[in-house]
């Protein structure tokens, strides 16, 4: 019983902090902690951004975690395990596969993942903070449904071409 226990903990979690993420990216990120975030939406000079800090934050809750499970509190670690398979998730999503910060040639052109990266490159054609879409990664809407959605809102102003593949 306690590894379906664990198993489930584990999932929930990942789960869990596809939410946390899609709240924190578009509440946070794009609100008080723009100062930050917004690196990311300009052209990268050099192998850091300032937005690279959230994945340090994020990191830490998994740490505490997984050390508590470590020392005794074995639900915990799954807790731990589960912020830290989000964490790689999204680091394969988002850094490798969309932005290429690591290149393994991924080019998805149908199914899942390019649906993933679609809803990603949609998310940085707008030029700043408001009117952006899709925040989270896990769970992408559907390209059209994002593009419908950009056009719906008056804030949104739209990024040049060649200026959105550079953020991208």
């Amino acid at each position: 019983m306690f590894a379906v226990q664990f198993i489930a903990i584990l999932i929930g979690f990942i789960l869990l902090m596809e939410a946390v993420a899609w709240i924190t990216h578009k509440y946070v990120m794009h609100g008080w902690l723009w100062s930050l975030h917004c690196s990311h939406h300009e052209p990268r000079e050099g192998a850091f951004e300032k937005n690279d800090w959230f994945a340090v934050i994020f990191a830490v809750p998994s740490i505490v975690l997984i050390y508590l499970g470590a020392n005794g509190t074995p639900l915990a670690l799954a807790a731990g395990i589960g912020i830290l398979g989000y964490g790689l998730i999204y680091f394969f999503f988002h850094d490798i596969l969309v932005h290429r910060r690591i290149d393994f040639g991924l080019r998805p052109k149908k199914g899942y993942l390019a649906r993933v990266v679609q809803a990603h490159r949609l998310h940085h054609a707008v030029e700043g903070k408001h009117g952006c879409v899709s925040f989270g990664f896990i769970f992408a809407p559907s390209p059209q449904r994002l593009k419908a959605m950009l056009a719906a809102k008056d804030e949104a102003v739209m990024r040049a071409p060649s200026a959105a593949k550079t953020a991208a």
